[in-house]
């Protein structure tokens, strides 16, 4: 038998929370090392995974089968196709910026109300999460996914709840109160797509008979899948509810920016840049290959929702006083094109959906972690309170900067290509969509320029004018990943080549291939 890599790069994080969680409290500075030594472990399994890949391969790669629970039809059957593979390789990429970012966000902290910050348990969490979210993307039996799509709430409600910013912790009861409030309704909301979706995943075994993709698909290739139109559509939606949740597509979004503006920096982007990517990918795995013809029947539905995501998030951004929360509406907006290029249907736009969906990791980690190191000085997320940073603090400013032009897809960083890729696959079907979206381009050069003219530019403002630049340790941090949104942004070809092979799976899947161009003949 060969060596089980897709469970290794899931149980070993799995493992090391476990490992990080029994440290013993006075020795919470080798929780912290543990768990980044883990991270990198994982990474470097990720890697292997991401080499041993081969694009012009079989559509599901380095699979692994076993019989789980044989009365139900469950196997443990996990495998990777192109985009799942660049996602889990995306996953075991953040989290040791992530580890090392909040390297000393739940520290103990004394305070009026003596509450202790448990750091063992701050980075555990991260772990499990991680594990989580990387089996997500190698399951290919539709119960397993769900199991770990549920299970991964649970952490994520802890560190949404347990940590908020160092400003705020323990000291304001208002602010606890609020960091509740926002783990509650990520929750719910949360619970609630999933329990739908559950309902739709037992749907799905009453019409098939199985929860595995491979066999629904040799099923339906050998014309003995028996699914009526409306159950098939029901089916659909009740995948798609929950799908749309985690997303988030307007209009159940309005967990997201609490859940962001309350969570430390680095949570925020745990949250954002590597959970809420599984319910984009999931559209294209499970929604697009298990109910293809309702795919397409949803389609008209699902872009004017998407459109409506790219505009309202993008002038709720405008209008933002708190930086995180101008992050987290920037988000929405940038999930409505991902949304938009997989339901445009079209090779372009489901490259490009995929490639955002890596591209906005990058940017969104580097723009919000930076602006974590800014809060941490200044102990204040509200642009108001800052001004003329870019004169005491340069490299903090000039990061800041490069992060939120990413965000802008500025032409020459990642993000650009990504986005460039839906909007070319969506004009291609749908012009009119086309040209809407890009309202969205113009709305986020608005607020991400307004942002930093705001807060880097004009007088220096009293209370940060003793502002210290960025450390050696949050250097780390970011520095690579802008070397990594200016490498994708100037040469995506090998993240393309990967990805393409599976968008063509996809496409053949929903029967669809992409318009030609109509071209006048010549006179």
């Amino acid at each position: 038998m060969s060596f089980p890599l897709l469970t290794a790069v899931a149980v070993l994080p799995a493992a090391g929370a476990i490992l990080t969680a029994a440290v013993p409290a006075a020795r919470r500075t080798a929780a912290k090392w543990l768990a980044l030594l883990v991270s990198l472990g994982t990474l470097v399994l990720a890697a292997i995974v991401l080499v041993r890949f081969e694009p012009g391969g079989d559509r599901y790669q380095l699979t692994e089968s076993y019989a789980w629970i044989k009365d139900f039809g469950v196997r443990y059957e996990l495998g990777v196709d192109g985009i799942g593979v660049v996602l889990v390789a995306l996953t075991a990429l953040l989290i040791p910026f992530v580890i090392v970012a909040g390297w000393n966000d739940a520290d103990p902290l004394e305070t009026k109300s003596k509450r202790w910050r448990p750091t063992q348990g701050f980075f555990a969490l991260i772990l499990m999460v991680e594990a989580m979210v990387i089996i997500s993307f190698e399951a290919t039996d539709v119960f397993l996914f769900y199991i770990f799509f549920e299970a991964m709430l649970i952490p994520m409600y802890f560190l949404i709840g347990g940590f908020g910013d160092r400003a705020h912790a323990g000291t304001d009861e208002a602010a606890a109160t609020q960091r509740s409030y926002a783990a509650v309704k990520f929750l719910l909301y949360n619970l609630a797509g999933g329990l739908i979706m559950l309902a739709a995943v037992i749907g799905l075994y009453t019409v098939t008979g199985t929860f595995s993709l491979s066999e629904i698909a040799e099923m339906r290739a050998a014309g003995t899948l028996e699914m009526s139109t409306n159950i098939e559509r029901l089916l659909f939606l009740g995948f798609f509810f929950a799908f749309a949740v985690k997303a988030p597509l307007w209009p159940l979004h309005t967990w997201l920016p609490n859940a962001m503006g309350e969570a430390t920096a680095p949570v925020a982007v745990l949250i954002t840049a590597v959970v809420d990517k599984v319910g984009t990918f999931a559209m294209l795995r499970f929604c697009l290959q298990l109910f293809p013809e309702a795919s397409k029947w949803a389609t008209p539905v699902v872009l004017v929702l998407a459109l409506i995501s790219i505009v309202y998030g993008a002038l709720l951004a405008v209008g933002q006083r708190d930086i995180k929360r101008l992050v987290a509406y920037a988000s929405i907006s940038h999930f409505g094109f991902i949304i938009l290029g997989i339901f445009a249907m079209t090779s372009q736009g489901q490259s490009g959906a995929t490639l955002y969906m890596v591209n906005h990791g990058i940017s969104t980690a580097a723009l919000m972690l930076v602006a974590g190191f800014l809060i941490s000085r200044r102990g204040s997320r509200l642009i108001a309170d800052y001004g003329g940073v870019q004169k005491v603090a340069p490299v903090l400013a000039g990061t800041f900067l490069i992060g939120g032009l990413a965000t802008l897809s500025l032409p020459g960083l990642a993000p650009f290509v990504s986005e460039f890729l839906v909007l070319v696959g969506v004009f291609a079907a749908y012009p009119v969509v086309g040209i809407i979206a890009t309202t969205g381009i113009v709305l986020a050069a608005l607020y991400v320029l307004v942002l930093y003219q705001r807060t880097m530019t004009g007088p220096v403002k009293a209370e940060v004018s003793g502002m210290p630049d960025l450390k050696a340790r949050e250097l780390a941090v970011v520095v690579p990943l802008i070397v990594m949104l200016v490498g994708l942004g100037v040469y995506p070809k090998p993240l393309t080549d990967i990805v393409n092979p599976a968008v063509t799976h996809t496409m053949h899947d929903v029967n669809k291939q992409d318009p030609k161009p109509e071209v006048e003949a010549a006179k």
